[in-house]
Order: C-alpha cells, then sequence, then structure tokens
C-alpha cells in the first residue's frame, strides 16, 4: 500500500474550474473520503487520482512516485463504480478474474487469486452463478472483488452504495471498511452522504466548488466546523447570527436578538474583534429542553414534532426563528401547543464562525 497525494490540482472544463488548486495527501492505509454536494468536484479529483482525467495543473503521486502522466493501467489503483459494470454475460469468476485474464496471469493463478477474493468478500463458493442472479449487495461485493484481486495499490471508490436500500447500505458500510482494513489498502471514497462518511472514513475532505472547505476526522467535522457551509452539510444545525462581545480563552460571547449566547472558537486563524458579525451553530441535539443545567438560554413554543422511536424531532419557535430540537431516548412526548419551553445549550456544544 502506498500513501497517495494530490497537489495542487487544478481541473478546468472549457471556461468551468472543476479543481482549483487542491491539495491533499492520503496516509498508507487509510480509509479518506472526499465528501460534497453534486458538482463541488469530488468525483473529478478521484478521476484525476484514478488517470481517468487529467489535470490542467498540479500533479498526482503514488508514494514517491509522479503517476500524472500515466495512464489508469499503469497506475496500479482499482475503481469500484456506482453502477457496478459487471459484464452480464459472464458468471461471478469470470467477471473478478476478467482483470488478471487481461494481464495474461496463469489459468491456475487466476482461480486461487478470485477465490480468495470472493472469500474476503464473503461470497465463498459464489463463482459459478450468474451475475443476474445475485442480490444488488452481492452485486457490489463481486465489483469489489474485481477490484482487489489485481492487488492495486489503492482503492478508489466512486459512491458504491448509492443504489442500494437503506438496509443493505448499512450493511456494505461495515464491508467494505472491514475489506479496506484487512486487505491493508489505502482507500478513496466519494460520497455525499453525510451520515456514510461519518460512519467509515478515518479522515475525510468536504468540498465546496473545487476547493477543500475542510479537513479532518469525522468528529472533528461534526463538531468543530470551521464555516457555516461546513456546519450545515455535515448534518443538520441551526445557524444564528450574532456580533462579537468579548473574547477570552477560546471562547466567544456574541449578541444576538434573543441575548447573549457564548461558543466556542474552531478556526485557530481567526481573531475575531469585538463587533464583527459571526455565525452561532447549535445542532439539534446539543438542545435540552427544560434542562435545568445552565448555558445558552433560549424561550419558545413546539409547532411542530415528528416521532422516530430512538428519538422525537421538534420544531421550536423562537425569538430567533425556528430551532430544530433533537430529544433522544424519549421519555414523554411533547405536543405542539401554546405551553412555553426552555431550551439551553451548553457553551462546548455551541461552534461560534466566521461570518
Amino acid at each position: 500500500m502506498d500513501a497517495i497525494r494530490a497537489d495542487n490540482v487544478v481541473k478546468k472544463f472549457g471556461d468551468v474550474t472543476a479543481l482549483d488548486g487542491v491539495s491533499v495527501e492520503v496516509a498508507a492505509g487509510e480509509l479518506f473520503f472526499l465528501l460534497g454536494a453534486s458538482g463541488c468536484g469530488k468525483t473529478t479529483l478521484l478521476r484525476c487520482i484514478a488517470g481517468l482525467e487529467q489535470p490542467t495543473s498540479g500533479g498526482v503521486f503514488f508514494g514517491d512516485e509522479e503517476v500524472t502522466g500515466l495512464p489508469p493501467h499503469k497506475r496500479e489503483a482499482a475503481m469500484v463504480f456506482q453502477s457496478y459494470a459487471l459484464w452480464p454475460h459472464l458468471n461471478v469468476a469470470r467477471n473478478v478474474g476478467f482483470g488478471l485474464e487481461e494481464r495474461k496471469v496463469a489459468r491456475d493463478e487466476i482461480k486461487r487469486r478470485v477465490d480468495e477474493a470472493l472469500e474476503l468478500v464473503h461470497l465463498g463458493g459464489m463463482g459459478e452463478r450468474g451475475v443476474d442472479q445475485l442480490s444488488g449487495g452481492q452485486q457490489q461485493r463481486v465489483a469489489l472483488a474485481r477490484a482487489l484481486v489485481v492487488r492495486p495499490k489503492c482503492l478508489l471508490l466512486d459512491e458504491p452504495l448509492s443504489n442500494l436500500d437503506a438496509k443493505l447500505r448499512i450493511e456494505m458500510r461495515r464491508e467494505i471498511r472491514r475489506i479496506v482494513k484487512e486487505g491493508g489498502l489505502t482507500a478513496i471514497y466519494v460520497t455525499h452522504d453525510q451520515e456514510e462518511a461519518l460512519a467509515m472514513a478515518d479522515r475525510m475532505a468536504v468540498l465546496n466548488r473545487g476547493t477543500i472547505a475542510q479537513l479532518g476526522t469525522p468528529q472533528e467535522i461534526y463538531r468543530e466546523p470551521r464555516t457555516p457551509f461546513v456546519a450545515g452539510f455535515m448534518g443538520e444545525t441551526n445557524l444564528l447570527k450574532g456580533k462579537v462581545r468579548e473574547v477570552r480563552s477560546g471562547f466567544v460571547m456574541a449578541d444576538t436578538e434573543a441575548g447573549a449566547f457564548v461558543g466556542r472558537l474552531t478556526d485557530p486563524s481567526w481573531e475575531p474583534e469585538a463587533g464583527e458579525s459571526v455565525r452561532i451553530s447549535v445542532r439539534p441535539e446539543a438542545w435540552l429542553l427544560d434542562s435545568p443545567s445552565g448555558g445558552n438560554t433560549l424561550v419558545g413554543k413546539i409547532v411542530e414534532r415528528s416521532y422516530l422511536g430512538q428519538c422525537i424531532q421538534y420544531e421550536v419557535e423562537t425569538a430567533l426563528g425556528r430551532q430544530g430540537v433533537v430529544e433522544l431516548n424519549p421519555i414523554q412526548v411533547r405536543d405542539p401547543g401554546e405551553a412555553e419551553v426552555r431550551l439551553t445549550a451548553r457553551h462546548e456544544d455551541v461552534v461560534v464562525m466566521k461570518s
């Protein structure tokens, strides 16, 4: 396995700049996610790494070797596509071994490596089946086995679970992470699904308009967003407007239309000044309903609720607009009405960002 590095990669399609000087390094053995909305440049970056697109400028490196000018088949990278791209007229074993046949590997060696790859993806003994006899999840495993059988230096996955139903997606998340870790692979995974990235990634990069908005571990990205875009993209959040009153020991006190709020600074390069406009992020699960604990406080009325079993989602109308509130493992279900409720959020659960 090799580390993978994109160095100041620019990719233009005519007048459109899909990637604007993106630099990122993926450590050997890491499961790294490229996350973002449609059109942000994540798939273009993956295709530049795979050799399916040529960067307008910048370089791609596998370990110490620059591969920018190499064709895909010489990069020793394997790609798994959203569509699986299986041959319908070939059985499972022939699909998995296709790349080895193209490389003129001996027949006995092909059989041995195909059997090993099928065992790794929990499809042992299914080599003679037709791909049309498999479920969606099994077809995805065949696509993974086909990528793994050539013993790639890295595994590249382009939204591989988007065609599966919700239950299968969760199962395959675990399987893909297991396969990557057991195989000692360096893997780059593209998705627009925030939950998928949070559940699977060692680290991730959130892309926006062809640049990296933030890079870090799932916990860092979720708990310490540095911009309103990242805070809003990585799960639901309530974004409030405020103006800086005071900065002390990594915390900011900001004035809002409903009084002062205190929250953490997450961008070490930013030193807010008194009077500066800011955005305040409060995750729905950070709001506590009628809690005796102190902290930032809002008063409002419940206007909507959705009971989801393990949690209840509320919409609470306040002086700062509607606030999404999530109550985990609820004991009581509150109905919308005229009764006032008190929302509190701990200072450490609130993030203050540049507006």
